[in-house]
């Protein structure tokens, strides 16, 4: 049984994707996850994402040591990034290596485009570009938990997805909470505040990062067909990353930037094959 250390997107807390590790699960994989990053004190969200990483390291070293071999490093979107940061700056967790990365619809930031992003932080206009201009104003209070269902199940992202992950998102991404007039309602489990620092602190030093941190371990991509993200960042320094002649390391699945969430039992498969590949290239 190989150990998968899955690393969720931003915004939704990795109880969001338990059908696609019940699948795993049944594949013969252990699966472990940190719930939400971001939200614990010893580890803020700051400009690259240095102490979510670490949170990444701290979390998984003692689950490795446990398993006793090295593990995957998964993560979709944000996960992606913490995983390729982690392995490359603790090539050794838990006293095993890495085994390897896999990117879900991560693509790799670099170039001009990384440089792009570090001056737009610099001068403080990254909350008008990023998707944190969208995340700060969302709506995260609803009267009860049927209430924040019918919300996002009317809206067209999310009724793509599977049903029992919409309502897995439901049931463990709200709660009830008390307001000051003691009246309940329902509200977002992933602080929104938190969302947005997480999107205007993203980072921009990934190339400088793996140039000093060279990866000790193989990279795979899994992508969405119709992924924005990727036609927004492009692909040259993810196929890099993954190596061209490794095409196997490479996959796609149906779907938009969520498709583990549309799609989480298709996802598992795919990730089971890419990860095949990493293994029989190490």
């Amino acid at each position: 049984m190989s150990l998968i250390v899955f690393s969720h997107a931003n915004s939704f807390s990795a109880s969001t994707y338990g059908v696609l590790f019940k699948s795993l699960r049944a594949r013969g994989h252990a699966v472990r996850a940190v719930d939400r990053f971001g939200h614990d004190p010893r580890y803020p969200v700051t400009s690259n994402w240095r102490y979510l990483v670490q949170q990444l390291a701290d979390f998984a070293a003692p689950e490795i040591e446990k398993q006793g071999e090295g593990a995957w490093l998964v993560g979709h979107s944000l996960g992606g990034f913490l995983s390729l940061m982690c392995a490359a700056r603790y090539p050794d967790l838990g006293g095993h290596a890495v085994k390897g990365v896999l990117l879900i619809d991560s693509p790799v930031l670099g170039g001009w485009r990384a440089r792009t992003l570090e001056l737009v932080k610099r001068t403080q206009l990254v909350g008008s570009i990023s998707p944190g201009k969208i995340s700060r104003k969302r709506r995260n209070t609803w009267a009860d938990e049927a209430a924040a269902h019918a919300h996002f199940a009317s809206k067209s992202a999310f009724a793509a997805w599977d049903p029992q992950v919409l309502q897995d998102y439901i049931a463990h991404g709200t709660r009830d909470d008390t307001d000051a007039h003691g009246n309940t309602q329902r509200v977002l489990q992933f602080e929104r505040d938190i969302e947005t620092a997480i999107y205007n602190t993203l980072p921009h030093n990934l190339d400088r990062l793996l140039r000093r941190h060279p990866l000790q371990c193989p990279v795979g991509f899994l992508g969405g067909t119709r992924s924005k993200e990727m036609q927004q960042v492009g692909m040259a320094m993810t196929l890099r990353l993954v190596g061209q002649q490794h095409a196997a390391r490479l996959a796609m699945v149906e779907g938009s930037h969520l498709f583990p969430m549309e799609r989480p039992l298709e996802t598992a498969a795919a990730i089971e094959s890419v990860l095949s590949a990493l293994a029989s290239t190490t």
